[in-house]
C-alpha cells in the first residue's frame, strides 16, 4: 500500500472536501453518459419520473433495445452518488428485456433531469455515527402486475449511507403487509451495517431507530400475537420481533410527511420530490429547474419583509 495524499478521485467518483467532509459526485459519468444518448443540450426537467403513468394498448418495440440497456447499466452505476435517480432507474431496469417507445420516452426523462443536476452530490460527513433508518412501500404501485414496492435509506448520522428501491416479490393483500414486508426487508440490512459498524470499532450501544409511517405495521411488529391476517406472511418477515426483542432495532412512527424513504417508492410531485432530495442530498450550484420551490422561498422573503414593515397582508402574487 501506498499514501498517494488526499483523494479526489476512484473509480470515477470525484471527492471534494468541504467544511464539514466530503462531497462525492459524478459529474464527469454523468456528462458521458449524457454525450452517449446525445443529449448534452436538452432541456433540463424537474424530475426523473412522470406521475402519470403511460398506458398503451399496443405498444411498440423500441428500435435500439441494446442503446436501451447500455444506458440504463450505465445509469444503475451513477445511482451510487444519486439516490434520487434510484426509483426512476429501477422502473426503467424492469423493462431492459423488451423495451418499447414509451419505455425509451421515460428513460430520456431521466437523461432530461440529468442534464441540469450534473452538480448534485452526496455529502459524507463525521460528525455522528448514529445509525437510523426510513422505511417506506407504495402498496400495489405497480399497475401491470399490482405488486408493491419497498424503499428504504439509511443514516449515519447525517449522512446518507445505504438506500433501496426494489419491488416485493409477493403482491400484499394490503397496505400494512406491504409496510411489514418492506420493515422486514431494511431490518437486515440494519444488521449488517451493525455488525460491520462493531467491526469498525464503532458498535451500536443503542437499538437502532428505524421510522416508519404505518401504525398497523408497527403494531403488527410489536405484538407476538398471530391472527387471521398474518397467517399468510411468511415466517421470515416474522423475524422482526426477535430483533425487536434482542433490541437490534426500536420501530417509531413518523409522519408520512416526513418520510425521506417517499422518494424510494414512487414518482413524486415537482415541490415534494425537491424537498426530499435537499434531505438527501447536497443541492450545489446547477441548472436544474427549480420553478417551485423558488417560488415558494421568493414568496416566503417578500411575506417576511412586508410583516416587518407592519403593513397589512391580503394576498401576495409572485
Amino acid at each position: 500500500m501506498r499514501k498517494l495524499g488526499n483523494i479526489n478521485q476512484f473509480l470515477g467518483i470525484t471527492v471534494t472536501s468541504t467544511a464539514t467532509g466530503l462531497l462525492l459526485q459524478q459529474k464527469r459519468y454523468a456528462e458521458e453518459i449524457l454525450a452517449r444518448a446525445g443529449m448534452l443540450n436538452s432541456k433540463s426537467v424537474s424530475t426523473p419520473s412522470c406521475i402519470k403513468p403511460i398506458t398503451e394498448s399496443s405498444p411498440e418495440p423500441f428500435s435500439n433495445p441494446k442503446l436501451y440497456r447500455q444506458l440504463i447499466g450505465a445509469l444503475q452505476y451513477l445511482t451510487l452518488t444519486r439516490p434520487d435517480l434510484s426509483y426512476a432507474v429501477n422502473r426503467a431496469c424492469q423493462q431492459m428485456h423488451q423495451p418499447t417507445t414509451s419505455d425509451f420516452e421515460a428513460l430520456k426523462r431521466i437523461l432530461r433531469y440529468i442534464q441540469g443536476t450534473t452538480q448534485f452530490g452526496l455529502p459524507i460527513n463525521g460528525k455522528s455515527l448514529l445509525l437510523s433508518s426510513y422505511v417506506d412501500s407504495d402498496w400495489a404501485g405497480d399497475h401491470k402486475d399490482r405488486k408493491s414496492t419497498t424503499g428504504y435509506c439509511n443514516f449515519l448520522g447525517t449522512s446518507l449511507v445505504s438506500w433501496s428501491v426494489k419491488k416485493q416479490t409477493t403482491i400484499a393483500r394490503s397496505s400494512t403487509e406491504a409496510e411489514y414486508r418492506a420493515i422486514a426487508s431494511v431490518t437486515t440490512e440494519i444488521i449488517w451495517l451493525r455488525q460491520l459498524l462493531k467491526e469498525l470499532n464503532c458498535p451500536q450501544t443503542e437499538p437502532t431507530k428505524l421510522y416508519c409511517d404505518n401504525t398497523s405495521a408497527i403494531a403488527l411488529a410489536n405484538n407476538p400475537v398471530y391472527h387471521a391476517r398474518t397467517k399468510h406472511i411468511e415466517i421470515d418477515c416474522h423475524f422482526i420481533r426477535d430483533c425487536i426483542k434482542n433490541r437490534s432495532i426500536q420501530i417509531h412512527h413518523i409522519s408520512s410527511q416526513d418520510q425521506l424513504a417517499d422518494l424510494f417508492t414512487k414518482s413524486l410531485p415537482s415541490a415534494r420530490f425537491k424537498f426530499l432530495v435537499n434531505q438527501l442530498i447536497d443541492r450545489t450550484d446547477s441548472s436544474a429547474c427549480r420553478g417551485v420551490l423558488d417560488n415558494a422561498s421568493l414568496e416566503a422573503s417578500i411575506i417576511k419583509k412586508v410583516q416587518l414593515t407592519n403593513s397589512p397582508i391580503t394576498t401576495v402574487h409572485v
